[in-house]
């Protein structure tokens, strides 16, 4: 694995110059902001992401009004009482996406937003606290705890709300198997844990967040 020098400087050529570079780049959320989401905010990004998997992300964003009025702008106390019937009935509504394993996650991933804030006060502090070193781990967590958060959809919430994070597109896992730190999708426990090992290296090495170097490392592959 190369370090993070050979990356730096591979994008420089790149883009150019530093300033092209950086302008790239994304910005992850303070700690104090991620912690300071409200609630309702957290399940609309969740359920947007959810939504968007599969589908034209400008075709979901144009009825999300819809769906902020029809899940009570996804106040989770409130969202968390709809029943199955309620649920059905939706399916009619011509505004909405019609998907029903869909709409169901909306209520589950309102109990889970629930169970954590009676644990720690609200969900933005579970964001917040957990360690970008074990990022990993969060995809794990929101995976086997919320509902449809598997696959890439973990690591796309979690950029959506700020939380610093690397995304293993397809340009990302192609440079890490150039880089021979995987030779597959990472999906295993071993293989998540190898990629993670190399971000928190290449974070060392340059103090850069998690999501700008998976951005630079993308643009290494097919450009």
């Amino acid at each position: 694995m190369r370090d993070y020098q050979w990356l730096n400087e591979y994008c420089l050529n790149r883009f150019g110059s530093a300033a092209a570079l950086e302008a790239m780049l994304p910005q992850p959320a303070s700690a104090e902001e991620l912690r300071g989401l409200s609630d309702d905010r957290y399940l609309s990004l969740i359920s947007l992401r959810i939504f968007r998997a599969g589908l034209k992300h400008s075709l979901v964003d144009a009825k999300w009004p819809a769906f902020e009025e029809v899940f009570f702008g996804f106040d989770p106390e409130k969202v968390v009482l709809m029943g199955g019937e309620r649920l059905e009935n939706l399916m009619q509504d011509a505004r909405l996406i019609r998907h029903l394993g869909k709409l169901k996650s909306v209520p589950r991933n309102a109990q889970f937003i629930l169970d954590v804030r009676q644990e720690r006060g609200r969900f933005g502090a579970l964001i917040a606290d957990w360690p970008v070193t074990d990022i990993v781990g969060l995809w794990k967590y929101l995976a086997k705890h919320g509902s449809q958060l598997g696959g890439l959809s973990a690591p796309r919430v979690l950029r959506m709300v700020g939380k610093d994070t690397f995304i293993p597109t397809t340009d990302m896992v192609a440079a890490l198997k150039a880089q021979q730190i995987i030779d597959k999708a990472p999906t295993s426990l071993k293989d998540l844990a190898a990629v993670q090992a190399a971000f928190n290296q290449w974070h060392a090495q340059s103090g850069r967040p998690l999501c700008q170097l998976s951005v630079m490392l993308a643009h290494t592959v097919n450009h």
